[in-house]
């Protein structure tokens, strides 16, 4: 059942929080938002129109209020001054017309950034803005190593202090828990629930996946166009990143700041000769549906062993042509530290990286690598923690969490289980663990993983819990502990009544989404009035991580004790 409650609540807090202007009639102006406000100016007074002869009109009496309304809120493509006063979830700055205090999200404005903007939606109580020209540079303002930043979606806060970024991250998730979660600041504060920020160490080359796309045309910025090769031809062939909101264009990089230095050698390798025309490779063209290459994946591992790195290459083709890739992968499988090279062949037009078929043109079908003392392996299409050092903080503090008495008596139920890495570390201390995830292969590289580091305790079930049933539950014992890590749309609310229902001494919630995070800490811990379901959980902590630093995602760790 959806209520307007619930849709308020799942709007961004910059749009609930914001009020439209009173009517001029009003006393007050004032605009609550986030923890800043802004006082308009107060309407002057219009002078009357003058009714001296019987032939004028009479004048509405709406016309004051329509015009204040007219020049209050902008129109589409109006060019307008702005500041930037934080970062609103996403990343996105949140800014305001600096002669009325009208609510503009603009991508790429940071805090303090005075700028030219032109207005490109209007949504009712707020609008949208490109930055046309920065009038004064923000606070705590870097200069950012890597060429893309002005153009690639990957890393926008690259030109932000790293102490402000992860700032900018704890405000946000406490705004999110406080006005979406319905948590007081005072609760917070009074009773420690919400911990500081834990930062990453490592900011950069820190992921161990990256994707990269092909296609027939490189993006090029406007004072770059000239650089194009108006024959066409391969040389304009891109192979890089999606510019942000298009499926469509790509821009080439020949080296991220993110991904490992191996992996960085092995795509400029590649870089270096796939454009060459006697080679005959296409890339896919996602428009006509046409070409041979459409994504490469690069994965990077460790030897369990020796502790060397492990490089995996993926091709992702739209057929099966070994014989033409094989240039290829002699050129990479130079590198030592490529162990792997594999081809998955997607036929469909879909833009997706998994293949309906797979195949090893190099080496092993897996890489490994290892997380609180355990060994995985990561095949092409498998899922794992992107940034393996911080994980190995993220999952120290669901352990601590957990709250694991360490004796081997307790069970432990872990949804959205995926390849099993969190139920896995903690099935050392525990009598049984149970995961579910949606996922088939995942569900497949879990049972692996136990396997290969000896793990008899933990079973793993393939199943939706978005669609669960009254028979969920019947085929485990209750569980002492529940981990749940939904993926960005949160848990289902049959899993919640689920939850509510089952009763466990404690849930670890963990969330890559603060917002829905907080919607459902909401539902457990204050339950939902107009569905009659009553709360039965009390909020105990809530730590935020940052998994990925210079983007605007944030992980957060959550404790939950039956009340």
């Amino acid at each position: 059942m959806t209520t307007i409650s619930n849709l308020t609540n799942s709007l961004p807090l910059h749009i609930r929080k914001f009020k439209f202007p009173p009517s001029s009639s009003s006393q007050s102006h004032r605009f609550p938002l986030s923890t800043l406000s802004c006082s308009l100016p107060e309407p002057q007074p219009q002078p009357q129109p003058s009714n001296t002869t019987s032939n004028s009109k009479t004048p509405n009496p709406n016309s004051n209020s329509n015009a204040n309304a007219n020049s209050y809120f902008p129109k589409r493509g109006q060019t307008i001054e702005l500041l930037c006063e934080s970062l609103a979830y996403k990343g996105k700055g949140l800014c305001k017309v600096t002669e009325t205090g009208f609510v503009v999200m603009c991508d790429r404005a940071l805090p303090g950034e005075r700028f030219i903007g032109r207005v490109t939606r209007k949504k009712g109580n707020y609008a949208e803005a490109t930055k046309l020209e920065t009038l004064t540079p923000p606070f705590d303002i870097v200069d950012a190593p890597c060429v893309y930043v002005p153009h690639c979606g990957g890393c926008k806060t690259q030109n932000l202090s790293y102490q402000a970024q992860i700032k900018a991250k704890e405000e946000q998730v406490r705004d999110l828990i406080v006005h979406v979660g319905k948590f007081s600041h005072k609760d917070l504060e009074l009773h420690g629930i919400m911990k500081p920020i834990v930062p990453c160490d490592i900011q950069f080359h820190y992921r161990n996946k990256m994707e990269f796309s092909f296609g027939p045309h490189k993006w090029l910025p406007k004072e770059l166009l000239h650089e194009r090769n108006v024959d066409g031809g391969s040389e304009n062939y891109a192979l890089g990143l999606h510019i942000p909101g298009f499926f469509d264009k790509i821009l080439n990089v020949d080296k991220c700041l993110l991904q490992t230095d191996p992996a960085n050698k092995v795509l400029a390798a590649i870089q270096e000769c796939w454009r060459d025309p006697q080679l005959g490779f296409s890339p896919y063209n996602v428009h006509s549906h046409l070409g041979f290459l459409k994504h490469l994946m690069l994965r990077s591992g460790r030897d369990v062993m020796t502790g060397l790195p492990e490089i995996m290459v993926n091709f992702v083709t739209s057929s099966y042509k070994p014989e033409l890739l094989k240039v290829l992968v002699d050129k990479v499988s130079a590198f030592t530290e490529v162990v792997s090279v594999m081809n998955n062949v997607n036929t469909s037009v879909g833009n997706t990286s998994v293949g309906e078929e797979e195949y090893t043109l190099y080496g092993k079908s897996s890489i490994t690598e290892t997380l609180r003392g355990l060994k995985f392996q990561i095949s092409a299409n498998s899922f794992f923690q992107t940034n393996t050092h911080q994980a190995e903080v993220l999952y120290k503090l669901i352990e601590e969490c957990s709250g694991i008495r360490g004796d081997g008596s307790e069970i432990v139920l872990d949804l959205f289980c995926g390849t099993g890495t969190i139920g896995l570390t903690l099935a050392r201390s525990v009598r049984h663990v149970y995961g579910y995830e949606v996922v088939p292969q995942a569900i497949s590289d879990a049972r692996l993983n136990a396997e290969i580091n000896g793990i008899q305790n933990a079973t793993f079930v393939q199943g939706d819990l978005n669609k669960i049933d009254e028979n969920f539950g019947k085929n485990f014992p209750k569980p002492d502990i529940v981990i749940s890590d939904p993926n960005r749309p949160g848990m289902h609310m049959k899993l919640i009544k689920f939850l509510l229902n089952l009763r466990a001494s404690r849930i670890v919630y963990v969330s890559c989404n603060p917002a829905t995070c907080a919607r459902d800490l909401d539902y457990l811990c204050h339950g939902v009035a107009e569905l009659n379901i009553k709360g039965c959980y009390k909020l105990i902590s809530l730590q935020p991580v940052d998994m990925f630093p210079h983007t605007p995602h944030i992980e957060c760790v959550c404790l939950l004790e039956l009340c």
